[in-house]
């Protein structure tokens, strides 16, 4: 199964879908086509796993505390954030809509997305917590340019009345 190494989150509106351009090696890519309804289902378990994560050595923490440490732990994800090239899809091996996303891996060092699409497409991709945020912070402003209201945690929706912009380019 093919890893993404590096990869572009952008809205495309003539598709009304988020265009997930990854590459797996120098010059090769796929192109991933993310809907508004997985995004809606994939963004709760994302966010969930970076809550849980920053909280679990303090079942004490409540719900403002938790709004309060990530917002500040996303705000210095995206800071260190380095803008780059996007990844370009001139050599495309294929592209294609996912159906699905398995989440694994649920420890410290990262998490891992399985993109599964219809004909048997699988593509994985491993970020750990910082990465994971900055493709939160990227991926909602995209959401946002296309007016696609999503339910997210406060300390992600307060990204977009922030004024926060974010690159579209992760690696």
């Amino acid at each position: 199964m093919s890893e993404l190494q590096r990869f572009t989150t952008e809205y495309v509106d003539v598709e009304d879908r988020i265009r997930l351009s990854g590459e797996i090696a120098p010059g090769e890519a796929q192109i991933l086509w993310l809907t508004r309804r997985l995004i809606g289902r994939l963004l709760p378990h994302l966010c969930e796993w970076l809550e849980k994560l920053h909280g679990a050595g303090n079942r004490q923490t409540d719900a403002s505390m938790t709004n309060v440490m990530q917002g500040f732990a996303l705000q210095a994800a995206l800071q260190a954030l380095v803008p780059q090239a996007p990844v370009r899809s001139e050599k495309v091996q294929c592209s294609w809509l996912v159906q699905a996303v398995d989440i694994s891996g649920g420890n410290e060092a990262a998490l891992r997305l399985a993109f599964r699409g219809r004909e048997g497409e699988r593509v994985m991709l491993t970020l750990p917590p910082q990465a994971l945020r900055q493709w939160l912070g990227i991926l909602h402003s995209q959401c946002s340019v296309g007016g696609w209201p999503l339910e997210a945690p406060p300390w992600l929706a307060e990204l977009a009345s922030g004024g926060a912009q974010s690159p579209t380019s992760l690696h």
